[in-house]
């Protein structure tokens, strides 16, 4: 077995059929699911048993487990999509195949058939090569860390050898639902004010080819905007391709050309939008956090004057939301992490700079469309374009470098990198941050620098970029 670690912080991600995204390995995580399913029960209102999958000795023990499996667009959805099913058939429990749906619309449609757990077999934002697997709890909240660790320790180990499989009629059986794309659709509609509607409203939005092709348009279609189609005819090999929330540059155009009044830009599995206003420029997720949060405070609904943001955040989202008695506290990088400090907490709206935005009275997880849907109400409501309404939040410039690494080594073991970061924080002072990272889900550290001054925040980026690169770089 490999010695690297499993799980990421965004589920399991790498290039299909490599290590780990293999028919192997995607075969043992679904056995593993599914056994860990049925022996782990699920937490009832405040007991202390660990939240996660509902456990069939906390439900009907004369019943069989149920698991809701989704995918984007890519050609290896298949090939993981059956893996993962045999292995959780062959223990047992029932699979609900979905077929293409984004992965918030996973974990909805995992809590609304009350199934026992929810996979999106996705590798988000990636180019169509990479895959993975996201893993959601009955509730539709992505797995604690507690449960991944134990999934990884029992596939790692091989700790399913001495359990017995079931054989007869006791083997799974796969089921098909097929209407699953208009159950969402039905869902976000509910999830726009009733009072309000869409007609006149012309839209541009490209679901980059990805997992939300069929559901996004319909959703604004239905409440009566004229939709331009961008990013919807995928082939397994174009999702992410030149287009989606990675090249608002796309959606930018067909908004200047159409004369829509606004851009929507997804990525691959629909989890997160960029937006481009009525002239072309972009709105980025701390924009739309900021003027979500401000409409939401205006009407009173911005629970406790907070919202959850991560270190990734522009410190001038900050600054602009205190000007309207709205806190912002940084949870660490990846969605999941937000929601976990949200629930925590009892906050209702977070999200990244990169567009994953989160509204917990709605969704578990981040949704593109749902974000879209947020901003048009404000649009609605204040009767102003978008253009005007971004200018509420004043953003720092900001660069970020992403450089390959062939190696994970602690930063506090380059020391030639940390003088770097030193001299630069010590030239922004209290005007800017620098924040160093590696990526959870794929071969890069990242270096964010945000200051007053693009051009010498730029040059610092660059000096500890190199930095990295002679240390860890990839060649």
């Amino acid at each position: 077995m490999n010695s690297k670690k499993l799980f990421g912080t965004d589920g399991v991600r790498g290039v299909a059929n490599e290590w780990p995204m293999t028919g192997e390995m995607a075969m043992a995580i679904g056995r593993t699911i599914a056994h860990v399913l049925q022996t782990t029960p699920a937490m009832h209102g405040k007991t202390s048993l660990p939240v996660g999958i509902r456990g069939l000795e906390a439900s009907h023990s004369n019943r069989r487990a149920k698991i809701v499996i989704g995918k984007d667009t890519r050609l290896s959805g298949y090939m993981l999509e059956q893996a993962i099913a045999s292995g959780v058939l062959s223990m047992g429990a029932d699979v609900i195949l979905i077929g293409p749906l984004s992965t918030p619309g996973v974990a909805y449609i995992t809590h609304s058939i009350r199934a026992d757990a929810g996979i999106m077999i996705s590798a988000s934002h990636n180019g169509y090569a990479d895959n993975g697997i996201k893993i959601f709890s009955s509730d539709g909240f992505k797995l604690p860390d507690s449960l991944e660790e134990e999934i990884e320790r029992m596939v790692a180990g091989d700790g399913l050898s001495h359990v017995p499989r079931p054989t007869g009629d006791l083997v799974g059986k796969a089921f098909r639902l097929d209407d699953v794309h208009y159950r969402y659709v039905v869902f976000l509609k509910s999830r726009f004010a009733d009072d309000l509607d869409l007609i006149g409203v012309k839209i541009a939005i490209d679901c980059a080819n990805g997992a939300a092709y069929k559901t996004a348009p319909l959703v604004f279609e239905e409440l009566g905007a004229e939709v331009v189609k961008v990013g919807v005819h995928p082939n397994g090999l174009n999702i992410n391709e030149a287009c989606g929330a990675l090249h608002p540059e796309k959606i930018a155009a067909s908004v200047k050309i159409s004369g829509a009044h606004i851009g929507i830009a997804l990525d691959g599995d629909g989890d997160r939008c960029i937006l481009t206003d009525e002239k072309g420029e972009v709105v980025d997720g701390d924009q739309i956090i900021g003027l979500c949060a401000i409409e939401m405070q205006r009407a009173g609904t911005l629970d406790h004057s907070t919202i959850v943001t991560t270190p990734m955040s522009n410190i001038g989202l900050e600054q602009s939301l205190q000007e309207h008695g709205i806190s912002m506290i940084r949870a660490k990088v990846g969605d999941r992490h937000v929601v976990e400090k949200m629930r925590k907490n009892g906050y209702k709206l977070g999200g990244e700079q990169s567009g994953h935005i989160i509204f917990l009275d709605s969704a578990t997880t981040g949704d593109g469309i749902l974000a879209a849907l947020k901003v048009l109400e404000v649009m609605k409501r204040t009767g102003k374009p978008l253009s005007e309404l971004k200018k509420q939040i004043r953003l720092f410039p900001q660069v970020l470098e992403n450089i390959k690494v062939r190696e994970r080594r602690p930063i506090e073991e380059l020391p030639n990198v940390g003088k770097k970061i030193a001299e630069a924080e010590a030239e922004l002072g209290s005007k800017g941050r620098v924040f160093v990272r590696y990526s959870g889900t794929e071969p890069l550290i990242r270096v964010m620098i945000e200051g007053e001054n693009a051009k010498v925040i730029q040059a610092l980026a660059n000096g500890i970029a190199e930095e990295l690169r002679k240390e860890i770089g990839a060649q």
